[in-house]
């Protein structure tokens, strides 16, 4: 979960979100060269007596800056690419899970399960636990096994929400009438905070998203209580 006053991402819980901590720290070492390279030309120019004012020919400075940023392009797009293709890539998942957005809260559906569905409501403050985070609890969480490939169908019942789990890398819009597909891999067991991340109403920030991930056995035995209840 997000910490007050916090600068950066939260720590990766996925395959998925550790590349895209690498990609963004790749991403940031670019910028802050260029930053401190057209700095260093600014304030040489502020210092230095400028001459051949009326040239208007210079291969070499032409060269440079035409070349070198089609190489810095090509070291942004290329990792990218790798990490764009990695997040739509979907083989063989174990366990595939529908998430339909509603004004305002989240409804489950295990599809390889027989009647094994439930609808997710915030907790409201007045209700909360000793522990419990405010505006971030759930009645219901979404329950997953650890180190397993999930495909989540995402869709919505009434108008645009947005299924966003940060720690795990995921933000996949909830559009009615259509159905989008993610896929996510936990590392380690924990509990994972998300929120609706598309404004849908007047409620939008009262639809948080918890996940739940858990070894495989303790996976088993809540599904089959959930089924018998």
């Amino acid at each position: 979960m997000a910490h007050p006053a916090q600068l950066g991402f939260q720590n990766a819980a996925s395959p998925i979100m550790e590349e895209l901590l690498h990609f963004h720290d790749h991403a940031l070492m670019i910028v802050f060269l260029i930053s401190a390279l057209v700095l260093y030309v600014i304030s040489l120019m502020l210092s230095t007596k400028l001459t051949y004012t009326n040239s208007v020919d210079a291969q070499e400075v032409e060269m440079v800056w035409t070349i070198l940023p089609a190489i810095i392009l090509i070291m942004i797009a290329l990792p990218s690419l790798q990490i764009l293709y990695l997040m739509d890539e979907i083989n063989n998942p174990h366990l595939t899970i529908k998430a339909i957005g509603h004004q305002w809260y989240w409804s489950y559906e295990y599809t390889d399960y027989e009647n094994l569905m439930f609808n997710s409501y915030m907790v409201p403050t007045h209700d909360l636990n000793l522990g419990d985070l405010r505006l971030l609890e759930v009645d219901h969480r979404l329950v997953i096994p650890m180190e397993s490939p999930i495909r989540i169908l995402v869709s919505a019942e009434d108008v645009l929400h947005s299924w966003a789990v940060p720690a795990l890398g995921i933000k996949t819009d909830a559009v009615p009438g259509r159905l989008n597909q993610t896929t996510l891999i936990t590392s380690y067991p924990s509990l994972f905070y998300g929120q609706c991340s598309e404004i849908c109403g007047s409620n939008h920030s009262f639809m948080p998203i918890v996940v739940e991930s858990t070894p495989l056995k303790h996976f088993e035995k809540w599904s089959k209580m959930m089924i018998s209840s």
